[in-house]
């Protein structure tokens, strides 16, 4: 009965959680401009307007360009911090370090955003793609650093002690031992990363310019001035994007854990 009940309840709680996009997700294909059930017709039409249409072509190149530039700055920051917190020798200051790491994880958007746009004035990095890049690599390391440092505290220290007694040195160490070992989580960490990149919205506002506008900041925008199911073809694609991501992500884990 206890197991039947958990089944119930998860299956209860997996629908109230996908319900949203199963109602939107078929509006992507109908023909008519509004969003609206029952659908007259069925087309492709939003889709063609989400690649041909200029403003749409732009946000989906700047939301790949300011996605890969935040991907690789934070999975670089990330795996460096990990590493930093994976000693358990000064657990305190780790703890407290650890603790501002994961700061923009729990502040506010409209707070990080107003503060990074007073100081991204002062340097000129408003309405830049190098400023947007910034700005989502601040909310995307904690990700990063949560998901590298969970693997680094599973690796078995004695692999490491027993490269170092062969006359390996802490570099050789490093790039032959515990970064292979920790690749799952540092590609997690990118995933996670990127997705942080594509979803944000509340910074891009703030920090980015009529030249940066994401595929975020313009479906947002699209919802305030004139709602098109164009908004639901991004969906689509957002969403079919990510799982594909999982797939492959998912693949990469089995081919990894294959070799080891």
């Amino acid at each position: 009965m206890l197991r039947f009940s958990k089944l119930v309840f998860g299956s209860a709680t997996v629908f109230f959680l996908i319900a949203p996009l199963i109602a939107i997700l078929p509006l992507a294909f109908t023909d008519s401009v509004f969003l609206n059930y029952p659908i007259p017709g069925y087309s492709t039409r939003w889709f063609e307007e989400l690649f041909t249409a200029e403003v749409w072509q732009r946000s989906i190149v700047n939301s790949l360009i300011i996605g890969s530039g935040t991907t690789m700055l934070a999975t670089i920051l990330g795996t460096v911090g990990a590493l930093g917190l994976r000693d358990r020798q000064l657990s305190l200051v780790l703890t407290t370090i650890k603790t501002i790491f994961l700061l923009p994880m729990v502040v506010p958007a409209v707070v990080l955003g107003v503060g990074m746009q007073l100081m991204f004035a002062r340097y000129g990095l408003t309405n830049t793609y190098l400023g947007v890049i910034i700005a989502h690599t601040v909310v995307a390391v904690p990700f990063v650093v949560v998901n590298v440092l969970a693997v680094l505290q599973g690796i078995d220290r004695r692999l490491e002690q027993a490269a170092a007694s062969l006359g390996a040195a802490p570099v050789t160490v490093l790039k032959q031992v515990t970064l292979p070992l920790a690749l799952p989580g540092i590609v997690s960490g990118a995933v996670f990363a990127f997705a942080t990149s594509l979803d944000e919205v509340v910074l891009t506002l703030f920090v980015a310019g009529p030249n940066q506008r994401t595929l975020a900041r313009q479906m947002f925008s699209t919802i305030r001035e004139n709602i098109s199911p164009a908004i639901a073809a991004a969906a689509f694609v957002f969403i079919l994007g990510t799982i594909l991501i999982a797939i492959v992500l998912k693949f990469s884990r089995g081919a990894k854990q294959a070799n080891v």
